[in-house]
């Protein structure tokens, strides 16, 4: 969401191993004073509360730890696991991930022991005394609550599913996907009810891996999206591939289906009678499901922040600056609960994203000792990916629809060279999308996004082309880039290279494009041939 339900999940399993491997309390590595930027992060013995773990909170902890051996450091998560990959939960119901406790990364006892850390699970932070300096929390096991002082306080709270009030909505059988237990709960309703048929509402991550995976379980599936498209990162003509495999699969797709309600079954569903309406005004249809999926999107969970009086932006989202702090001194926050500056599009935007919720927790821990100045959080540019299937997509920067409400002036290519060399066995077609600047300024060729899809190297190029954004560079730089090349790795001219190149010529006026959108406004007279030459 990721936190699964909305866009990329919260997953800490990586920055466990990464920040947690041949480390412990007393090592050397954890070492009372690091040497970063020139400056010196001293041990302070500071008291760190960090409420809420995964991927923001854990990352920081983690972090503070190796800078101060000696703070007291206390996690406080209202779930029953403080480490889990949640990007897996999909995987474990579908069971292409057999083992259950590979999804629970880490446990209370093992980060006490690899990096003495005090976790307290089933355990909610209620409120917040700013004066004090003090985090009002409450043991959901026993129900008591206590005051735990803190010096710095830093707040991971993630996002929540977005559940709006359609009639239903909360029956038995509707299930969002958020944890564990909700992982737990799913897979125990498929058993015991032997569940035939599921309804996936919405077509974004979750709704698409979901409808995969409840397939692969022999489910049959109809993913229902009030939209146009799915995947809303993605620009309709690309979506459109991901529909289509999708379908070709057997998952029926309902697009532009608004859910008016979840009844109960005239046809004994064991859930609900999912009951559609077009956005056209369309007569109300009803789909059966044994199983219903919400996966309508999230919203930030920031309802403690608020009642403390932190400010917040029109979303609920917590305003920080480039190094995390909040409104309130001592206070900090990390995640999906946070808004973020969008480097390409400008402004401010909120994107739940596991990599990007790592990085700010590391930040906010070198901030609180010190080093924060000089790695100041750059922004998030929404770089993700999703396997559909046969088929992997990724994206990352603008997509058109955010480019124009960016008020950017742009051009885009689409190219179909192979995943490497054609005459190596294996060679799959990489559809890309490249956006960039057509201004006459200084951002006069600029890389603005890209999308991809494919069966083969759809990731890699996404990765050079969200490297090419945080570095400001033009398509005349995506042109001479130097990329590896072999036969079963790729093509001597990169589908990057080749992105540049086509850009470059439109650039230089030496060829002229229409989109497919743009088909429809063709002067009919006199008529423009269309010829198609592609093979």
């Amino acid at each position: 969401p990721r936190h699964p339900t909305s866009g990329r999940y919260n997953y800490s399993a990586q920055t466990y191993a990464r920040d947690i491997t041949a480390t412990n309390t007393h090592s050397s590595q954890a070492a009372s004073m690091m040497r970063a930027g020139g400056h010196m992060a001293k041990a302070t013995g500071k008291k760190i509360v960090v409420v809420g773990a995964v991927a923001g909170g854990a990352s920081a902890a983690a972090r503070a730890r190796r800078l101060d051996e000696h703070a007291t450091i206390t996690m406080i998560e209202k779930a029953g696991d403080p480490s889990i990959a949640n990007c897996g939960m999909p995987y474990w119901i579908g069971g292409e991930i057999e083992e259950r406790g590979k999804l629970n990364v880490q446990t209370p006892a093992s980060l006490k022991a690899r990096l003495n850390l005090d976790v307290r699970v089933r355990t909610e932070a209620i409120s917040i005394d700013k004066e004090a300096k003090t985090v009002r929390s409450r043991d959901l096991t026993t129900g008591s609550e206590y005051d735990e002082p803190y010096d710095e306080l830093i707040l991971s709270l993630g996002a929540k599913p977005f559940l709006p009030p359609i009639p239903g909505i909360e029956r038995e059988g509707n299930f969002s996907l958020r944890n564990l237990d909700d992982m737990d709960d799913i897979d125990g309703w498929i058993k015991a009810r032997n569940a035939r048929s599921a309804v996936v509402c919405g077509g974004g991550f979750i709704g698409v891996e979901m409808a995969e995976q409840l397939h692969r379980r022999g489910l049959k599936v109809t993913l229902v999206e009030a939209l146009p498209q799915i995947m809303a990162p993605f620009d309709p003509e690309m979506a459109m591939m991901l529909t289509s495999e999708l379908e070709h699969n057997g998952v029926a797709v309902r697009l532009g289906a608004a859910i008016k309600g979840f009844e109960s079954s005239a046809s004994g569903a064991l859930a609900s009678d999912v009951v559609l309406g077009g956005a056209d005004g369309t007569a109300p249809d009803r789909v059966p499901a044994d199983l219903v999926i919400l996966g309508l999107g999230v919203r930030a969970d920031t309802s403690l922040p608020e009642r403390a009086g932190i400010k917040l932006n029109a979303r609920g989202g917590i305003v920080v600056d480039e190094c995390m702090r909040t409104s309130e001194p001592h206070i900090w926050a990390v995640g999906d609960a946070i808004e973020v500056a969008n480097p390409v599009g400008g402004g401010q935007w909120m994107v739940a994203l596991a990599g990007p919720a790592n990085r700010q927790g590391r930040l906010c821990a070198d901030a609180i000792y010190g080093l924060g100045e000089q790695r100041a959080y750059r922004g998030t540019y929404g770089t993700s990916a999703v396997r559909v299937f046969s088929l992997d997509a990724a994206s990352t920067g603008l997509n058109e629809r955010a480019a124009k409400a960016a008020n950017r002036t742009y051009d885009c290519v689409h190219l179909h060279p192979n995943s490497h060399a054609s005459y190596f066995p294996g060679a799959e077609t990489v559809s890309l999308k490249l956006l960039f600047d057509t201004s006459d300024g200084p951002d006069r060729g600029r890389v603005l996004g890209a999308q991809a899809v494919g069966k083969d190297g759809i990731d890699k190029r996404i990765d050079v082309i969200a490297t090419a954004l945080q570095a400001k560079l033009t398509v005349d730089d995506l042109a001479a880039l130097e990329l590896c090349y072999a036969p079963p790795f790729g093509s001597a001219k990169d589908p990057v290279n080749y992105a540049g190149m086509i850009a470059q010529d439109m650039l230089d006026g030496l060829v002229k494009t229409v989109q497919w959108s743009e088909l429809p406004r063709l002067p009919a007279d006199p008529p423009v041939v269309i010829l198609y030459v592609r093979t």
